[in-house]
């Protein structure tokens, strides 16, 4: 499932030789989203679903990011003489990805006291 949507989403987005790949970038940020988000409400729901979370972690969101793409795409950059859109696409891909596992775990945060706080005055 997640390697048939990085495949839709590199093609919905195709990118020249020499350019930014946003395709590779797109996919990464939203996957480390996606990975915090999950995790964290996987971990917080359903403790002991280790099974769950090595599937959906490893399996569905590993397949649809894509670290051997961002190498490639790099290698590729630097050896077109691309130096500076190599360089902005490392230091922009890290730090996306980092700020979005972030904000997916902090969302997720939210939303698990959101839910709580909705239990509490229904009961």
């Amino acid at each position: 499932m997640g390697a048939v949507a990085r495949y839709a989403v590199s093609r919905a987005l195709p990118i020249a030789s020499g350019q930014f790949p946003w395709n590779t970038f797109l996919i990464n940020v939203t996957g480390s989203a996606l990975l915090g988000f999950i995790l964290i409400m996987l971990i917080e729901q359903f403790p002991r679903g280790q099974l769950v979370r090595s599937f959906i972690g490893t399996g569905v969101i590993g397949a649809y990011t894509t670290f051997s793409t961002f190498e490639v795409d790099a290698i590729l950059l630097f050896r077109g003489h691309h130096l500076l859109v190599g360089v902005s696409y490392i230091v922009a891909s890290l730090l996306s990805g980092l700020l979005a596992v972030w904000i997916g775990m902090s969302s997720a945060r939210i939303a698990l006291r959101v839910e709580q706080g909705l239990q509490g005055e229904t009961q």
